[in-house]
């Protein structure tokens, strides 16, 4: 049935538009409304990671991969990637004593002074302390806070964020912030000059409100709460065992304490850390550091959904595009049902019917001349956990993928308004009829032949293309699964209709939901990795510096 309207719609198709992609037509409102209210539906309990409903929702992805005749790309010809999640609990026995030269011992209380970060090694070490100022080595950014100074055996303290993280000229992502400044990595770039253990304090010079005692403890109460959260916190396996130093987050009352044998106070160290091309370490005499760390680990399993078709031409099948969005959301407390029908089951329906495009035009005898790889993300939420795990782990090598197109949140219209709070920060407020016709591209600064690309596909289906948010302080960039390639220096563009009131609420249902603007945003996605798949060269990647793949 899908096939004659198919062909019935070639026949209505306006001059011009022969040169559409195959398939493009076959994708439907009709369609994509019922996959979702499956997919969004109460009884799908919001696909919360490590729960039945998630798995379910795996499952329903797999079985159409699979109806379709895809070919399996995941492990031992599945369609399941596997990788394992870690979800840390605070252990019994953590400990910091400051060691005087005079003899004398200051013990610093967890929760007050200290508290071990989840991601953080087991052990106990005693070592000088240094000062690192942000604790970033970038090379590619001409900037290195550990110098050539040996650090073995010596504890490095370090700010939390990055140089100049307000500043949209800053060759940190302008105000986007940067991998570089993540705190996992920051311990692999202290860990590989040697360090024993690392501890982190605030920016108290670009975070002043942080000096307060009471928000030490309170951030403390959040990090390790008392009673289990609702939702874990989660980090990779793979992330987590690559790290085997301490690594513990001090309060400003304390770092202010430990540095004062220098002369200087903590925030004066900090504006020297906003030095251009990075600080030489400070050595902070006068008294040694004992730091026992805690932390338990418990492993989890996850997966991704991959399927693929196979490019026709030999020469180029070797090569892939990735077209993806992620199925996982916020679970559900109570009657409250966190649905996610835009976040992410629209991109998520969409990657569905784009497979099913593709699929059909094969049989007809029209392939892609790459291979397409088509991929649903789990644990998105949790920190783009499933990107990741692919990107750091590919089913194909980076290498070989020429581009990636991210869905998510694809069937709204972006909407700010007044006293929307922190998870709009940095957005204009806008209403919702002024985006009607738009959808956000992101990823556009990393290659112009990619947003070119973007623009001519998009020819056809007339939306209107807002290309806004690659630096501002939203952080929308790194909010999705594009995020984890860009840093591979993969050309990758996130395609997002914007953020609205029901975001992350149990208002976010299939009902709301724009379908005719969901059908044309994902034609656009399909008329795009179509002409990426058959054209002669590549994406360009042009910032290979901003590209900060994580240190193994």
């Amino acid at each position: 049935m899908k096939r004659i309207l198919a062909l019935l719609l070639v026949t209505s198709l306006p001059v011009g538009a022969q040169d559409a992609a195959p398939g493009n037509n076959t994708i439907l409102a009709d369609e994509l409304r019922a996959d979702l209210f499956f997919l969004a539906s109460d009884e799908m309990q919001g696909r919360l990671t490590e729960t039945r409903e998630n798995a379910v929702a795996g499952a329903f992805i797999r079985s159409r991969f699979q109806r379709l005749g895809l070919i399996p790309k995941g492990a031992s010809g599945s369609f399941d990637q596997p990788f394992r999640l870690v979800k840390s609990g605070l252990g019994l026995d953590n400990g910091l004593e400051l060691l005087r030269d005079d003899g004398t011992t200051m013990r610093a209380q967890v929760g007050e002074g200290f508290f071990p970060l989840r991601f953080s090694a087991s052990g106990s070490v005693q070592g000088e302390l240094v000062f690192a100022g942000y604790g970033i080595r970038a090379p590619k950014l001409s900037h290195d806070d550990y110098g050539d100074g040996s650090l073995r055996g010596k504890i490095v303290l370090v700010l939390d964020h990055e140089p100049a993280e307000r500043d949209p000229d800053s060759v940190f992502n302008g105000v986007v912030r940067s991998e570089y400044s993540r705190e996992l990595r920051k311990a692999l770039y202290a860990q590989s000059a040697g360090a024993a253990a690392i501890l982190f304090v605030s920016d108290v010079h670009n975070h002043p409100s942080d000096v307060n005692v009471t928000n030490f403890s309170d951030s403390f109460a959040q990090y390790w709460p008392s009673s289990p959260r609702r939702i874990p916190r989660y980090t990779l396996a793979s992330w987590a065992e690559r790290v085997h130093i301490p690594a513990m987050q001090i309060s400003p009352s304390l770092a202010e304490t430990i540095v004062s044998v220098t002369g200087k106070t903590l925030h004066e160290l900090t504006l020297e850390a906003e030095t251009a091309g990075g600080i030489e370490p400070t050595s902070v005499p006068g008294h040694s550091l004992r730091i026992t760390s805690s932390v338990e680990r418990h492993v989890v399993d996850d997966r991704n959904i991959v399927a693929a078709i196979e490019g026709s031409d030999p020469g180029l099948r070797d090569e892939w595009i990735i077209v993806c969005a992620h199925y996982d959301h916020e679970g559900a407390v109570g009657d409250r049902v966190f649905n996610g029908a835009d976040d992410d089951g629209s991109g998520t329906v969409a990657l569905l019917e784009i497979a099913e495009a593709y699929t059909l035009a094969a049989r007809d005898g029209q392939r892609p001349r790459r291979s397409v790889l088509f991929a649903a993300w789990d644990s998105e939420e949790r920190g783009l956990l499933g990107a990741w795990a692919y990107a750091e782990q590919p089913l194909v090598p980076l290498a070989q993928t020429a581009a990636v197109l991210n869905m998510d949140m694809i069937g709204r219209n972006e909407e700010v308004r007044v006293g929307g709070g922190r998870r709009f920060r940095g957005l204009e407020l806008q209403t919702a009829e002024s985006n009607a016709n738009t959808v956000n591209i992101m990823g556009y600064t990393y290659s112009a032949t990619l947003k070119a690309g973007v623009e001519e596909a998009n020819r056809g289906a007339e939306l209107e293309l807002k290309m806004r948010y690659d630096n501002n302080a939203s952080n929308l960039l790194r909010r999705s699964d594009q995020w984890p390639f860009l840093q591979m220096g993969v050309p990758s563009l996130f395609f997002h209709t914007g953020l609205h009131p029901d975001y992350h609420t149990e208002f976010d249902i299939p009902e709301r939901i724009e379908y005719d603007k969901l059908e044309r945003i994902a034609r656009l996605v399909h008329q795009l990795s179509w002409n990426l798949a058959n054209a002669e060269s590549r994406p360009s990647f042009d910032r290979p510096q901003d590209a900060a793949a994580m240190t193994r």
